[in-house]
């Protein structure tokens, strides 16, 4: 006789709720609606429509070089002289514009090109650095913020550059459909980098290389040219970023950018992106540019410092590799 078989699950059987996955899948939305709450209950300014509208214009700054680095991050890179970069871009179109081409009606167009340009190129050098001398991309981008620091100090010996007309001014001030400039366009960069990230063929191949950079080299992706792509998107956008900021001051200033890095790579960080590669997205990356915003605009309304600011922006970084790790290796 056979023996008898275990009886079959119960078709009213329900997955048991994983709260510590949930958790881990769901902590920056989270996250950032409880701090919406507790900065609304602690100011009734801070849930207004315009002190939104403010946060959104500080974020989308930073957020759109944030998209960038998540390209970068996905890969297993990182790239710490975005804020640099950023300076360089912007002051140098200043020049370009002020003291070459002068004032007109392309002014505004004339420095969104040089800036993309210069920090497209230079984005594509640290890349090639990177590929070429097989330096790791830490030591690279380090000595890059040294460099394209210094370049904009010498450039207009540390003074800023001013006198933009007001087609220049209104891409940092402006507003389309009573949304400022800087945030359509953020949200434009990070629909693309969305949308190339996860429908094209280009964006597997990051994903790809991120993984395990020698079978898909093994696969056929040109692992090289994934690497220097990713560092020119990221240059590129730190110039588009720079073009907005000195469009919003009204002037290119040579210390623009400073601490940059450090909210650019936490956007990315906290919105869930792995720092070994092959994990995250541009959603998690916007939602992470978006709490920190939150918190800086929050604690600023609760009068706290800067410098306390920053602690709490990199205990949160920490906290949350910490926590995704912890996830990780306490799977159910």
């Amino acid at each position: 006789m056979t023996a008898p078989s275990s009886p079959a699950p119960l078709a009213t059987d329900k997955p048991r709720f994983d709260l510590l996955a949930f958790a881990r899948k769901h902590r920056t939305i989270l996250f950032l609606l409880l701090l919406v709450a507790v900065f609304g209950a602690a100011n009734e300014r801070f849930l207004t429509a315009r002190n939104a509208l403010n946060i959104l214009s500080e974020v989308s700054i930073y957020g759109i070089i944030a998209v960038g680095m998540t390209f970068v991050i996905l890969i297993g890179g990182i790239d710490v002289a975005v804020g640099s970069l950023l300076a360089f871009a912007s002051i140098a179109a200043a020049y370009v514009v002020t003291a070459v081409v002068g004032d007109g009606p392309a002014t505004w167009l004339i420095a969104l090109l040089v800036s993309t340009l210069i920090g497209l190129a230079g984005g594509y050098v640290q890349g090639k650095a990177v590929t070429w001398l097989h330096v790791p991309a830490f030591i690279v981008t380090l000595g890059g913020m040294t460099v394209w620091r210094g370049a904009t100090l010498l450039l207009n010996d540390g003074g800023p550059i001013s006198g933009f007309n007001d087609a220049y001014r209104w891409w940092g001030s402006g507003e389309i459909l009573f949304l400022p400039v800087p945030v359509v366009i953020f949200a434009l960069v990070a629909a693309a980098g969305h949308v190339a990230l996860r429908y094209t063929r280009y964006g597997r191949q990051v994903y790809a290389v991120g993984g395990n950079a020698e079978a898909a080299r093994l696969s056929g992706v040109n692992v090289d040219f994934i690497t220097t792509s990713v560092y020119a998107i990221i240059g590129a956008l730190a110039g588009l970023s720079g073009f907005l900021l000195s469009a919003r001051l009204g002037s290119a200033e040579a210390v623009a950018g400073t601490g940059y890095e450090l909210r650019v790579i936490a956007s990315v960080v906290i919105g869930g992106a792995s720092l070994t590669g092959g994990s995250g997205g541009v959603g998690g990356t916007v939602l992470g540019a978006l709490l920190i915003g939150v918190l800086s605009n929050g604690l600023v309304m609760l009068h706290v410092t800067s410098y306390v600011q920053q602690v709490v922006i990199g205990l949160i970084i920490v906290a949350a590799v910490a926590f995704d790790h912890y996830a990780r290796t306490h799977k159910a």
